[in-house]
């Protein structure tokens, strides 16, 4: 469907389905809403730059105390708050939106550092300090390892072959160079039973960015046979032919995702995002326009430098513009706008569930448990593109969206000026501030002063304490002490809508078992010995498995995955090859069940069996030592999950 090119009004943020009624705060701030002016911000940014060096850390990191005691009561709480500091260093492109969000908040900033410990360190690239031992870091650790597009292709397609109805959101990809033969004879064999199938391909280079070597294909032949394909991975996928257009054009969206914790896992989807116009009338992909960029790849890096680029201050007009707008005009069509909603929220979900493995296996690497480090979150960037039927398709991941809010003008020949883009600011800015107020480490000690209170109120008073329901204290709190602050852009969609979706969460589990075998703390690959530990452990060895066959299985896997050019940094098995493994076994143990039925009931077994050893463990440690008293005990709780465990198992038998 091609929506015409009616004028519309200016749309509000979308709700997202079951969260909140259509007539929702808008998640932008709204005129006169106590935000600063955009142009007075960057200004002010700039002038407050100073000189770089130890002595300039030293006079901001000392130089000024945090406010005073200051009027009455009332009036002299928020002077009294201590103000979150935020260590700008490292922000890079997105430095003037933090500014901003920063100023808005009321928060102190650090742009040179500061020699005492900051409450949050804003890079702009990726999780590279060794020497942060406290605070939050807003990158993970392995994160933009995990979202380059080979990695990315084998995480959703080890989920595709669990759950391949649950992940059809992502094209049908190959990975070259080792599935090269692979791909012609698949594309062969499909053209020799339709004749009338004729594919394009689009091939994406492993590390590119901003469209960077990408092109289109009709053959498997022609792809570029050079000697970089073999020291530069790539991804070949189905080119999805019928985009949904807007005005002739072909577009995708660009959603930004907060990743808050791994741990509990929480994620939350800013109500509004970007969306990128190509800058030709799209056609479909045919011999003579495969080469034609600004018709086929919505890159905004690519088609800024087309002609036909429009800058526009509007945010419902030009080649970028607000994704509530296209929402708005699909709205206006008839569109089922709240399913479309649903459909982009649960890929998001699916695909996090899809990284988080093997993130856990980098997180513990460079922040093992015990030792003293930062916690971590992210904002992503999802590129996804609207089929004509309305169906989402993930394009990539990013780990470092552009959070730029300016646009580079060239005045005359080689001279250059950077101009305000408000589209890009009445987005970025929200997600950005918003991500902040949502990690405000004073959130927590309001959090926990409020639940002591609420000890002592009865129900009858619980009204006053201002705690609505739906977004519970931590959300309510920030409101009340910002009052002159929109609400939150960001709604969170897990652990919401957790019951919709933890099933598909089996790799997670195959991933807790390999790290509970890793040994050495700080590892990211398992060694032969902790393989045989973990099948010992497991009692997967029998008659017919004996462990020299553990041992070739081992080798064999192993061997493979480090020749695909995975991480040569340690030896051994990294998480794929595990789960790679692990399947093989589930599939020699429970041979007549699906594959996902295979794993599901491999890992109750394996959590069983690695339960009753933790009780036998238990049980001979309280043999040798004192007797203590339930109540003194600290192991009471993980004694109560193990049972728990063997009790859910032996009711599945």
């Amino acid at each position: 469907m091609e929506p015409a090119r009616e004028a519309e009004e200016p749309p509000g943020s979308p709700a997202l389905p079951a969260e909140e009624p259509q007539g929702a705060q808008p998640a932008g701030p709204p005129p006169g809403d106590g935000a600063l002016p955009a142009a007075a911000g960057r200004g002010r940014g700039r002038r407050g730059a100073g000189p770089k060096g130890p002595a300039g850390r030293a006079v901001r990191g000392r130089g000024r105390r945090a406010p005073g005691r200051r009027g009455g009561e009332e009036g002299g709480r928020a002077a009294r708050r201590p103000r979150v500091t935020v260590d700008s260093s490292k922000a890079k492109t997105s430095l003037e939106a933090l500014k901003i969000s920063l100023r808005q908040l009321h928060w102190r900033e650090y742009p040179f550092g500061r020699r005492l410990p900051c409450d949050i360190y804003w890079h702009g690239v990726s999780f590279h300090d060794n020497n942060i031992f406290s605070g939050q870091v807003n990158k993970f650790p392995g994160m933009t390892e995990m979202v380059r597009k080979v990695t990315l292709s084998r995480a959703v397609r080890t989920m595709q072959d669990l759950f391949p109805l649950e992940y059809n959101f992502y094209p049908r990809s190959w990975i070259l160079p080792e599935e090269l033969p692979l791909f012609v004879d698949e594309v062969h064999m499909m053209k020799d039973s339709d004749p009338s199938w004729k594919p394009t391909f689009i091939v994406k280079p492993d590390g590119g960015c901003q469209g960077d070597g990408i092109y289109l294909i009709k053959d498997p032949s022609d792809i570029r046979q050079t000697g970089s394909i073999q020291s530069r991975p790539a991804v070949v996928q189905e080119y999805i032919c019928k985009p949904l257009l807007v005005d002739k054009l072909k577009f995708d969206i660009r959603l930004y995702v907060l990743l808050k914790s791994l741990e509990p896992l929480e994620i939350y989807i800013a109500k509004d995002g970007l969306s990128r116009f190509c800058t030709e009338p799209y056609q479909e992909p045919t011999l003579k326009n495969l080469h034609q960029v600004f018709m086929h790849l919505t890159n905004y890096s690519l088609n800024i430098h087309s002609g036909n680029f429009i800058h526009s201050d509007n945010v419902n007009t030009g080649s970028k513009r607000t994704f509530s707008s296209i929402l708005c005009r699909l709205s206006s069509r008839g569109a089922d706008v709240k399913k479309l909603w649903s459909d982009i929220i649960s890929l998001v979900i699916k695909t996090i569930i899809a990284l988080t493995p093997e993130l856990k296996v980098y997180y513990q690497s460079d922040i093992p448990a015990g030792k003293p480090g930062p916690t971590c979150f992210q904002i992503l960037g999802f590129d996804i593109l609207l089929m004509k039927n309305l169906k989402p398709m993930l394009l990539e991941v990013n780990a470092n969206p552009s959070m730029r809010i300016e646009h580079e003008q060239e005045l005359s020949p080689g001279v250059f000026e950077n101009v305000p883009s408000p589209v890009d600011e009445e987005v970025k800015v929200a997600v950005i501030r918003d991500t902040l107020r949502l990690m405000d480490p004073q959130n927590k000690k309001r959090k926990d002063i409020q639940c002591q209170t609420l000890e002592h109120v009865s129900e009858a008073n619980e009204e006053l304490l201002d705690i609505g329901p739906a977004d519970g204290p931590e959300h309510e709190t920030t409101r009340t002490l910002e009052p002159d602050l929109p609400s939150l852009c960001l709604k969170q969609v897990f652990p919401k809508y957790a019951k919709q979706f933890n099933y598909l969460r089996l790799v997670d589990r195959v991933a807790a078992l390999f790290i509970r075998f890793l040994g050495v703390k700080g590892t990211t690959k398992l060694g032969p010995t902790g393989f045989r530990t973990f099948i010992r452990n497991c009692k997967l060895s029998n008659s017919n498995f004996s462990m020299a066959c553990v041992d070739i299985l081992y080798i064999d896997i192993t061997r493979r995955w480090n020749s695909m050019g995975i991480d040569h940094k340690e030896s051994g098995m990294c998480l794929q090859a595990f789960v790679e493994a692990f399947f093989c076994l589930a599939q020699k143990k429970y041979k007549s069940l699906p594959l996902h039925q295979q794993v599901t009931s491999l890992i109750d077994f394996c959590e069983y069996q690695l339960a009753v050893l933790d009780e036998k463990r238990r049980a001979a440690c309280h043999a040798d030592g004192p007797h203590l008293t339930p109540a003194a005990h600290p192991s009471l709780l993980s004694r109560t999950a193990s049972a728990s465990k063997l009790s859910d198992y032996r009711n599945h038998r």
